[in-house]
């Protein structure tokens, strides 16, 4: 069934039901087709977004840009030093200012407060881009494509291997406990989920006969499971860890013997990108043993990252055209 999402924020997977994500999940799929068939969209004719930058971005920046070209709208790129946003003008100013100009507004940032912050003020549809704590499209995307490959979610043994306590592995949490997913953490305990979103997380998946696993073993977190996950070390603005979570990571590195460890000959892998899999990089050269994932993981039948990759624009253009589109 269709549901009303017109003029709805997204910040986090926890203010929508599963019935709502499984929506936009299938109107990605819907606007997939459409696009692979030719079909010019115009849900967002006439429409004008704001695109913020505080952080650095391929995917979520070229998603936004190609998701509005698609559908008729027009995106307007505003980097960190493109306008006044924590400088000389508040969160609540720069909310106001663009909500008189703008249709919606993209934010990718540092502070999960700061996109609320936005959303309370702008009275237009604010898009969560990236935070600190919350990664909600990319999520969209990871589930749209496992729902490709496995031709279900419900149910899916899912492990995500490497840094608990990022924004992805929380957006991972709440949606996978949405969606009635095995859903298992596998980390070091140091870099365990902070308890109250677990509990939360926990709470959810009672209510969809999910399951949540927190476990720093990995031979008994990735047992079974169709899908591995994982995603860099070392977030924007940690830099400065890089020597310790190396230290603390290594034994979840996803390589080939984890993929056999899983008993599953037909597992998918996945990361939200970029991946730190070989030496070819400026970071990788100078710290050749940050690598979350090996070379030949990647580049193996398992490795389903692009297909990913180019389901952020699929994604990213249904929640814009569920909550601001005709």
């Amino acid at each position: 069934m269709p549901f009303n999402l017109k003029g709805r924020h997204f910040l986090t997977l926890k203010d929508f039901s599963h019935q709502e994500i499984e929506f936009l999940i299938n109107l990605s799929i819907e606007l997939k087709k459409n696009k692979y068939s030719g079909l010019r969209g115009k849900n967002l004719e006439g429409k004008n977004i704001a695109l913020i930058f505080e952080k650095a971005s391929t995917r979520t920046r070229c998603a936004f840009v190609v998701a509005c070209a698609d559908e008729g709208a027009h995106a307007e790129y505003l980097g960190k030093n493109d306008i006044q946003l924590g400088k000389k003008e508040t969160v609540k100013d720069t909310a106001r200012v663009l909500g008189r100009m703008f249709d919606g507004i993209q934010f990718r940032g540092f502070k999960h407060e700061a996109v609320v912050e936005l959303a309370r003020y702008a009275g237009v549809p604010v898009w969560n881009g990236l935070t600190d704590k919350y990664h909600p499209t990319q999520i969209l995307a990871d589930f749209m494509t496992v729902l490709e490959c496995k031709g279900y979610l419900k149910g899916i043994k899912f492990a995500y291997v490497g840094d608990g306590r990022s924004n992805v592995a929380n957006s991972l949490l709440i949606g996978g406990a949405k969606m009635g997913m095995d859903l298992r953490v596998v980390s070091a305990e140091s870099l365990f989920p902070e308890g109250e979103l677990l509990n939360e997380a926990e709470a959810l998946a009672t209510e969809s006969r999910g399951k949540v696993t927190l476990t720093s073993d990995v031979s008994e977190g990735v047992k079974g499971v169709d899908v591995i996950y994982t995603d860099v070390w070392v977030s924007m603005g940690e830099e400065s860890k890089i020597k310790e979570r190396i230290q603390l990571l290594m034994p979840y590195q996803v390589n080939s013997d984890m993929i056999e460890r899983t008993g599953n000959p037909e597992v998918i892998f996945l990361h939200c990108l970029p991946c730190f899999h070989n030496t070819d990089t400026e970071v990788s050269r100078q710290f050749p043993d940050i690598c979350e994932a090996t070379e030949e993981v990647f580049e193996s039948k398992h490795s389903k990252v692009f297909d990913e990759a180019e389901n952020r624009v699929h994604t990213i253009k249904a929640v814009m055209v569920a909550t601001l589109g005709s």
